[in-house]
């Protein structure tokens, strides 16, 4: 039996964004708007020397444009602007000089660095798309630069060049790809449960101060659920710890089938698990816990020819009434889930009850 594919609502994805994180891409446009002024002066310089004033002129105001971008850079919240407003000018003066051979007659090897720069500092998708024109303009600039293949000398010039673009673009392509999986997979593992494939307990308190952040902010009502099933140790002891795994996974799925797409369902650990539910009022709230309830209570797993049933105490916090702190969410949720349980288990709890004890003893945890 498989692990039940967790559906996360809008707002809640685990994916990261592709490329290096943003404090690196900050970094490294830092260093390269640097680095570039001051390389650009030496070449000015040289070009002064060759009597190219105009374009030495061009090479000082951008030097000294890059020196202004350095420092803004530093606290700019304008980061990706900020880089395609270096690589847009840098990938055009590449191109630029690739047809003026007087000024620079080795300048198509910069094609070579246009998706290195691109998928380091855009990712994958936003890499391909800008450096992929620039590369074939750069290509098809050093092809009117040779004038034309007159001879197999120009036409393995030209070749170098459009197989040495090619490779590099393939290769940085596949290896940005390979990277971005690994590094998906890792954020996986690391806000997944491997048993259920719902939410772990860690990424389930990301989404619950998200949510009460976002629910604030547009006043909508949401509710914390914890639930845990009741009696599972006899479970694990009388059918062994394969069977308690598979009902679990049995549960995890009738919570992610039964709930809506706005929801969240996480294993806080153990046999207990909490729901986030999203612009839903108390009466509601009851409601749907309800036909949870009532459909976990009705779900069997057949088990070496013994059908094994379990059902689950809720404890549910509701904003409108407990107030948005995600502690006190928690502590109102579990001490109602231990009073359902002492109660008389396989209820739904959504209001406290001083005739029962609410604090949770080993005993009834345990069972």
């Amino acid at each position: 039996m498989t692990a039940p594919r967790q559906t996360y609502p809008a707002g809640t994805s685990v994916h990261y964004r592709p490329g290096l994180s943003d404090s690196h891409r900050r970094l490294l446009a830092r260093w390269l708007y640097i680095v570039t002024a001051v390389s650009l002066v030496p070449f000015a310089l040289l070009q002064i020397a060759n009597g190219h004033t105009t374009l030495a002129f061009a090479e000082l105001v951008a030097s000294a444009l890059l020196a202004i971008g350095f420092w803004r850079l530093g606290h700019s919240r304008y980061l990706q602007r900020w880089i395609y407003g270096y690589l847009i000018p840098l990938f055009t003066f590449f191109n630029i000089i690739i047809i003026v051979p007087e000024a620079s007659i080795s300048a198509s090897i910069w094609v070579l660095m246009m998706p290195v720069l691109s998928y380091l500092l855009l990712g994958k998708r936003q890499g391909l798309l800008l450096c992929l024109p620039f590369m074939i303009g750069g290509c098809l600039g050093y092809l009117y630069f040779l004038d034309s293949i007159h001879s197999a000398r120009s036409a393995i010039d030209f070749l170098n060049l459009l197989l040495g673009s090619t490779l590099m673009l393939l290769f940085i392509h596949l290896y940005e790809q390979r990277r971005e999986e690994t590094r998906q997979r890792l954020v996986n593992m690391a806000q997944t449960d491997p048993l259920t494939g719902l939410v772990n307990r860690n990424r389930f308190h990301e989404l619950l101060a998200r949510t009460i952040a976002e629910c604030r902010r547009s006043n909508i009502p949401y509710a914390l659920v914890v639930l845990d099933l009741d009696r599972f140790k006899q479970v694990n002891d009388t059918f062994g710890h394969d069977a308690g795994d598979r009902l679990l996974r049995l549960v995890s799925r009738a919570l992610t089938e039964r709930l809506r797409g706005t929801d969240t369902v996480g294993r806080l650990g153990g046999e207990e698990f909490g729901l986030l539910l999203r612009d839903v009022a108390p009466d509601d709230t009851v409601q749907l816990i309800e036909e949870v309830r009532e459909r976990i209570a009705e779900t069997r797993l057949s088990y070496r020819g013994d059908d094994i049933a379990v059902t689950a105490s809720f404890g549910i916090a509701h904003s409108a009434r407990d107030g948005h702190q995600a502690d006190t969410l928690f502590r109102i949720a579990d001490r109602r889930l231990y009073q359902g349980k002492r109660g008389g288990r396989n209820v739904v709890e959504s209001g406290d009850n001083p005739a029962v004890e609410a604090t949770p003893s080993k005993d009834v945890a345990d069972v």
